[in-house]
């Protein structure tokens, strides 16, 4: 793996630094503010309406606003902001020690107040202190949504590894108690059919590890530079005992070179297995899978086609629904666990990503995921150096 450019090497520290919006019609203050807290990433408007139009096309940590500026003032900026987010952090200054604003600001869930002349001192402390109160926070909310996620796992757990135990259970019962003649003609079919309930509860077991490695233990990504074209075709190289046992042919039209990029390498490679997966497991004995590549200056895509049966525009929309699964003969009992295609999108999106599905009943299905060829801030933990 290369070296990382001085170039990316500055990229990375500047994304690893807390975004600041500092909103002022006066640049004095605005550039007085900046200079104090210069171990954040700073980000200029000189009004609320210049503001939001920023905020439309990027995150930012934290808002410092002034209340009294022309066009849209401080408050009704906060009121608008904690509409959209209400998480959002936002500090508000103001050169009126009028209680009634600094009230009116607190009512609508500002997150602390500055008076002017400002303190720089007490500028630094006030920001420090509310950066400490959004990671904890953003950690609280984490450890819930990680409870809830092995909360409804344990469920799914329980009621699909009942169906292939219970089978395997039941036949060695039978056979035991003497119940099962062994030489009859329907022991072999038999047979056959518990063999695969136990290769089903093996595959089980197997994806259990795994998404209990990559998604209950692995909550923070690790970008490393890679190429997208090598890891397509290490997968490739996984999934060709699967497609020669459904007689499955794959073309890969993903010629020549791929630029790298920054990604988690484990995520991408996750989300596209799942993608994989899926067209290997709907496209009917005999049929096709097409992966196609584009390179453009902003972004890599790349398109997995099946000649499968298709899905309605109803289903298409719950796919990437958390344990959501496609139940064609309405059987109650589809293998696997519905996490693949919801974590897929999600790992996409974290890089700043985008998933689309293209299908239609009778037409096959195709599904497009594009990513930049700038990392994404989503990942919150980079590398500070070289990569193996």
């Amino acid at each position: 793996m290369r070296l990382e450019t001085r170039e990316e090497a500055q990229l990375l520290q500047q994304l690893e630094k807390p975004t600041i919006l500092i909103v002022d019609d006066e640049e004095i203050i605005r550039d007085l503010c900046a200079r104090a807290l210069k171990d954040y990433r700073i980000l200029q408007a000189e009004n609320g309406q210049a503001a939001l139009k920023i905020l439309d096309q990027q995150e930012v940590d934290l808002i410092l606003a002034d209340i009294m500026m022309p066009i849209m003032n401080g408050l009704d900026l906060l009121l608008q902001v904690k509409e959209r987010d209400p998480s959002q952090l936002v500090v508000v200054m103001t050169g009126y020690a009028d209680k009634d604003i600094i009230l009116r600001a607190l009512k609508s869930h500002a997150d602390d107040f500055i008076q002017k002349p400002i303190n720089l001192l007490q500028l630094k402390t006030t920001i420090s202190k509310a950066m400490e109160q959004k990671a904890l926070r953003r950690e609280l909310l984490q450890l819930k949504q990680l409870d809830r996620i092995k909360s409804d796992f344990l469920g799914l757990i329980s009621h699909k590894l009942r169906t292939p135990t219970t089978s395997i259970s039941l036949f060695i019962q039978n056979l035991a108690s003497g119940a099962i003649n062994t030489e009859e003609d329907g022991f072999t079919e038999a047979l056959k059919a518990i063999l695969e309930e136990s290769d089903y509860l093996a595959y089980l077991i197997q994806d259990l590890l795994y998404y209990s490695d990559i998604i209950l233990q692995d909550n923070e990504g690790k970008a490393t530079t890679e190429d997208l074209k090598e890891i397509v075709m290490s997968l490739l190289a996984e999934k060709r005992s699967a497609l020669e046992k459904k007689g499955l042919t794959l073309q890969s039209r993903l010629a020549g070179s791929w630029p790298t990029i920054m990604v988690d390498r484990r995520r991408i490679a996750f989300a596209l297995n799942a993608l994989l997966d899926n067209a290997i497991k709907f496209t009917p004995p005999g049929g096709q899978i097409t992966l196609t590549g584009e390179i453009s200056e902003q972004e890599l895509s790349l398109t997995i086609t099946d000649n499968g049966p298709g899905i309605t525009y109803e289903e298409a929309a719950k796919v990437f629904e958390k344990f959501y699964q496609i139940d064609p003969h309405h059987t109650g009992q589809i293998r696997g666990f519905g996490l693949g295609l919801f974590y897929a999108r999600q790992f996409i999106r974290d890089h700043g990503g985008t998933i689309h599905l293209d299908t239609a009943p009778g037409k096959g299905t195709a599904i497009t995921i594009q990513l930049p060829r700038r990392l994404s801030p989503c990942l919150e933990e980079l590398p500070q150096g070289a990569s193996d």
